[in-house]
């Protein structure tokens, strides 16, 4: 790439809606085949859960969509999630990433992204702000 063209966004180099629909997709096949994780899931609805977490990674990637979902925190309360969960559920999200045509810088980014989250899903305790 030279410097004249516009750097391409994480959203973009994931493969736009259909890349994100499919790594969201995979993602949720290794968490779902986690028994330490797939708890957490009983009794959601799995297409809405795929529609808001494209949302949410979209949004993350820096892509045109826009998180309409609850907030992070208000999504987690009452699940009482540790961090060696929230841990395991990273781990499969950098494996899927690997998966995928992107830097390790790229990989990390989109990481670091998503750990600003990290702290509304640990601390449920405090009622929602919705």
């Amino acid at each position: 790439m030279n410097q004249t063209e516009p750097k391409m966004s994480l959203f973009d180099r994931i493969g736009g809606t259909a890349g994100v629909n499919r790594f969201v997709g995979q993602f949720y096949t290794k968490v779902f085949a986690d028994p330490t994780l797939r708890p957490y899931f009983e009794g959601v609805q799995l297409d809405k859960l795929q529609h808001m977490q494209s949302e949410f990674f979209s949004t993350a990637l820096g892509g045109p969509s826009t998180y309409s979902g609850r907030t992070m925190q208000h999504a987690h309360q009452g699940l009482h999630i540790h961090p060696e969960q929230f841990q395991a559920f990273v781990g499969y999200l950098f494996e899927t990433l690997q998966e995928h045509d992107l830097s390790e810088d790229e990989r990390y980014a989109i990481i670091a992204r998503i750990n600003t989250s990290a702290d509304d899903v640990f601390n449920t305790g405090i009622a929602p702000s919705e």
